[in-house]
Order: C-alpha cells, then sequence, then structure tokens
C-alpha cells in the first residue's frame, strides 16, 4: 500500500494503486460523543424492535427528543451492521464472487452437538468506541465454540473463530450465517468447503433463521454489555469471555430444561464416544 518513506512520489504510488490523490492524505475521524450515545441507544432498540428501519428509529429518537434525520440514522446503523429485519424481496444485485447459498434448516431436526453450526457478528457499545463481536455457537446444546472481537466488519475475525471452533470441536455438517459479506467471502467459504462443511445461508432480513444466535446477542447485552461500560477493548475482551465462560457453564437455559449448554455438548452420546 502506500509508503510516505518510498522513493516514488505519493502521486505516482496512488496513480499506481488506482487511488484517488485525496484519499491518500485522508485521516480517518473517530466517532462523535453524540454519535457513539445514539448507536447505544440503537443497538438497545434493535434488540426490542428488530423490525423498526431508519425511518421508524428517527422517528422514535424525535420522540425522545432527539433531533436527527433519517440519513444519519441511516449511516449509523451502517457502521453498526444492522438493518431492519423483515422478509422482503432481493433488488440488488449480487458480485458472482459472492454466492448465496440456500436455507438448509427449515423442516430439519436438529438434536446432535456438531450438527448444526451458526455464526453471527454484532456491534458492542464501549464508553469511547465500539467493537464487534463475532461467535460459533452450537446450535442443538446452544454452545459458543469460539469467539472474537475486532474493530472493523472485515472477514479476518470471523475465520479465525472458525478455524479455532473446527481445530477444538472438529467440523459440523452445516454451517448457517446471514448474508453479510464477511460470510460470503472467499476466505470464509474456502475454509468451509475445504473441510466438507454443507453452507447454509439465512434468507435476505429473516432473523428466525438464525434465531439462537439472536438469542445469545440478547443475553450477552443486557446480562453483560449494558450493565458494564467497558473503558477499552482489552477491557471488552475480558468482560465477554467471562461471560461466555458463565454462559457455557453455569447459566441454566429455559430452551434446555435448565440444563447448561456445556451439559448437553459434552454428554451426548455420539460425542462423548467420539471423546
Amino acid at each position: 500500500m502506500i509508503d510516505p518513506g518510498h522513493k516514488l512520489p505519493l502521486v505516482r504510488q496512488a496513480k499506481l494503486l488506482d487511488l484517488s490523490r485525496s484519499s491518500v492524505y485522508y485521516l480517518p475521524q473517530p466517532t462523535s460523543e453524540s454519535d457513539l450515545a445514539l448507536m447505544r441507544i440503537l443497538d438497545r432498540w434493535h434488540l426490542d424492535y428488530p423490525f423498526a428501519g431508519s425511518r421508524m428509529l428517527r422517528d422514535m429518537l424525535r420522540l425522545a427528543g432527539h433531533r436527527i434525520g433519517r440519513k444519519h440514522v441511516a449511516t449509523l446503523m451502517g457502521k453498526m451492521g444492522i438493518e431492519a429485519l423483515y422478509r422482503k424481496a432481493n433488488t440488488s444485485g449480487r458480485h458472482p464472487a459472492h454466492r448465496i447459498y440456500p436455507y438448509l434448516l427449515r423442516g430439519l431436526v436438529i438434536d446432535q452437538p456438531n450438527q448444526v453450526w451458526a455464526m453471527d457478528t454484532t456491534y458492542i457499545p464501549m464508553r469511547q468506541g465500539f467493537v464487534y463481536l463475532t461467535a460459533v455457537l452450537d446450535w442443538a446444546s446452544r454452545r459458543v465454540l469460539a469467539w472474537r472481537v475486532s474493530n472493523s466488519l472485515a472477514a479476518d475475525s470471523c475465520v479465525e473463530a472458525l478455524e479455532e471452533a473446527i481445530h477444538r470441536y472438529g467440523a459440523p455438517q452445516i454451517m448457517n450465517t446471514d448474508q453479510g459479506s464477511q460470510y460470503t467471502s472467499s476466505a470464509f467459504i474456502g475454509v468451509l468447503e475445504s473441510q466438507g462443511i454443507s453452507i447454509s445461508m439465512d434468507g435476505k432480513g429473516c432473523w428466525r433463521d438464525n434465531v439462537f444466535v439472536e438469542r445469545l446477542w440478547r443475553s450477552i447485552k443486557y446480562e453483560e454489555v449494558y450493565l458494564h461500560g467497558y473503558d477499552s477493548v482489552t477491557t471488552a475482551k475480558a468482560g465477554i469471555a467471562r461471560y461466555l465462560a458463565f454462559y457455557n457453564s453455569r447459566r441454566p437455559h429455559q430452551s434446555l430444561d435448565g440444563q447448561t449448554p456445556d451439559t448437553l455438548y459434552f454428554n451426548q452420546a455420539p460425542l462423548a464416544a467420539a471423546a
């Protein structure tokens, strides 16, 4: 990339890389305190009202006393990686390098660990700034198998979390994700294909297709993230690590008849025999 200390002038370097000259001198600006405060509000409301789009959220913010336009709300939602969740037609063209795969879980009985895994990424607010959390979840047991905290929505952290989960627990039969660019990237798809894992993707805007990950995010945020205003990325990682250890080993789940994810994941007969 651009190297200010290189013998080639910056203008020549930009031309060779097909970059505009203005982008070479651009310095990224930190997110303002007012926008961070709005993003925290939007994060909570998105969990409670996942169907709300930029228009509705704008109106809700105005009723709460915030002067803001729809475009500003849409910009913040894009930065957070969220959108209104409802079934809608796909009217946008897809890049041929980013294939979208069909949803494979409809009507499928999922009752064994490592039968189906799910992955997703969510926005995590901090006192100053924000990060993104990616998790690998075993569908049957609800156990979090691996996770990563990152400062961007790039595919790198998703690939790292996936590779760690496979290394520690073996490959699942099916991986289910949404249609986010990090999950349609060649790097992520390549890992799945190399392991012979069937690929399943949610319908566009269909949060119910990956409902257990959505429930995980709600638990993490209301039981950990919103209770602690993280001062740094290090503090955020430590807090999330502490909570996920509790979530896997000690937190009983009503949907699991009061059992913990660890109990269900490790005590299933096929998995115990494999171990």
